[in-house]
């Protein structure tokens, strides 16, 4: 690949970095085209994209984002993930449905490097949607107390009895 190729491959991987809450490093060793293609079509779903580049142009693109990128080995994909956790989510739940596959190498979340420990705690959060649902219930749950409290008031006041 010529020079200017790879840093064209830089600075698209660059842009997309900067608009990300975090990356994940995977090895998709042992998939094959079909469950590839099955996971790209998923993290796409989630809004999340994946980029398969050499290691050294991702750590590049990774460094000159301000990030520190961590030394990876190997084949290597890129999650790069505006949600953090629906990416974490669909890898987990991937990866536990094909034979741990793609594993987990690291990455970076919110400017911090993590483990694949981090990634699969990060799948166990509820996703922004999910807390703003779960939100919406409490809120609901306590408006219906307080209106049912001030009807109890009412109709103690309308009795005559304090």
């Amino acid at each position: 690949m010529k020079r200017t190729q790879k840093e064209k491959l830089v600075s698209e991987l660059s842009e997309k970095i900067k608009g990300a809450s975090a990356l994940y490093y995977t090895d998709f060793t042992g998939l094959n085209v079909k469950r590839m293609t099955d996971l790209r079509r998923k993290l796409r779903k989630a809004g999340v994209e994946y980029v398969v580049i050499k290691n050294s142009l991702a750590i590049r693109a990774v460094n000159e984002c301000g990030l520190v990128g961590q030394p990876i080995k190997g084949p290597t994909g890129v999650v790069v993930a505006k949600d953090a956790i629906a990416a974490a989510k669909v890898l987990t739940d991937f990866a536990k449905a094909n034979d741990q596959k793609p594993s987990v190498k690291g990455g970076v979340y919110e400017g911090l490097v993590i483990d694949q420990a981090m990634v699969s705690k990060l799948a166990t959060m509820p996703t922004r949607d999910e807390a703003l649902s779960m939100f919406a219930g409490y809120l609901n749950n306590i408006l219906m107390a307080f209106a049912l409290s001030l009807d109890a008031r009412k109709t103690q006041l309308e009795e005559g009895t304090n």
